[in-house]
């Protein structure tokens, strides 16, 4: 019974992949990996900048005592 249910799961799943789900288009899968990279460049900057304000901050801090 349990080997039938999983059978049954595997070819509802493959036909799920094959022509339910909507792909994107390599130019599509292209550009949002573009898009993903420069918004993951300019976080990155943001939180470099964070951290040296801080550290700056924390820096003039310390020297007053």
């Amino acid at each position: 019974m349990a080997k039938s249910k999983v059978a049954t799961y595997l070819k509802e799943s493959y036909d799920e992949l094959m022509h339910k789900v909507s792909w994107p288009t390599w130019g599509e899968l292209q550009g949002s990996a573009i898009v993903v990279s420069i918004a993951s460049l300019i976080i990155a900057l943001v939180v470099f900048m964070m951290d040296e304000v801080f550290r700056t901050v924390l820096e003039q801090f310390y020297k007053l005592f």
